[in-house]
């Protein structure tokens, strides 16, 4: 049994398919862990969910900012943009079941056994493990119930709260939730996200700084397995794997197999766009 995880497909599906021959995935006894971001900018997005809910419980997939925009527009709350590539499924008579199918995957999955943490865009360092958990069981809570879901999808576009305090209201609390889940990459040294920025030059600024250079000593002993960071691309730590390659932006999709032991090196590999 081999746990493999995959970086943001967007919508990528030959590549994906490429790298699952490519291992011999097996669907009776494998696993396949992706960052999130399933659908969206790439050709084939229906196509790749609907691969991905054929596999049934040998995928587990936490959701992404793209992901949350598929709902957000199945639902009406928001318009299509310019780069989306999201009409096949719009338009499909599969949607509904797609939208229940996606409505139900966390916005955090922590394996312990493995001691690995997947989630899309980061954990917020002035959280501990306990407490992410926490808030995010509570927005998976709400989405869920499809229409608790629709009125909170309908409050959660904007950058504001940008810093978590006890004192936020339910409503600022889930949007902060989710952007720190979903958008994340820089933080402040006091815990301000700055979700206007997305590119990586190798060395931040001393009041913007990669989430993940901020220490939190209660994922020490994990492996963060994320991606939504194409700019950053592939980091590949003893802590931390980023496998957003950029795929989309005709680079390459990345598939890691997980070992057992974040003291062990992951083994990578690669298809192209």
């Amino acid at each position: 049994m081999a746990y493999y995880a995959v970086g943001d497909i967007q919508g990528c599906y030959d590549p994906l398919s490429r790298l699952l021959d490519q291992v011999n995935f097996d669907q009776s006894k494998d696993t396949l862990l992706c960052v999130g971001d399933l659908v969206n900018r790439g050709p084939k997005s229906l196509k790749t969910l609907k691969l991905l809910k054929s596999l049934e419980n040998q995928v587990v997939s936490v959701l992404g900012n793209h992901d949350i925009h598929l709902l957000s527009m199945l639902y009406g709350v928001r318009k299509p943009r310019s780069l989306d590539t999201l009409d096949s499924i719009l338009n499909s008579s599969h949607a509904q079941d797609l939208a229940d199918w996606l409505r139900f995957k966390p916005l955090l999955e922590v394996n312990e056994q493995r001691k690995f943490i997947l989630c899309h865009a980061g954990i917020y360092p002035w959280w501990t493990l306990k407490q992410a958990k926490k808030h995010s069981r509570d927005v998976e809570k709400i989405f869920r119930d499809e229409n608790k879901c629709i009125k909170l999808l309908k409050r959660i576009y904007s950058n504001q709260p940008s810093k978590w305090t006890d004192e936020l209201g339910k409503i600022q609390r889930r949007r902060f939730t989710i952007n720190a889940f979903t958008r994340m990459r820089f933080c402040s040294p006091k815990g301000h996200l700055n979700l206007t920025e997305s590119g990586f030059k190798g060395k931040g600024r001393k009041n913007r700084l990669p989430w993940f250079e901020f220490h939190n000593k209660s994922t020490k002993d994990y492996r963060i397995i994320f991606g939504h960071w194409s700019a950053l691309g592939l980091l590949n730590t003893p802590t931390h794997l980023c496998l957003d390659t950029g795929c989309v932006w005709g680079r390459h999709l990345t598939l890691a197999k997980i070992p057992k032991s974040p003291t062990k090196k992951v083994t990578l590999f690669t298809e192209p766009y």
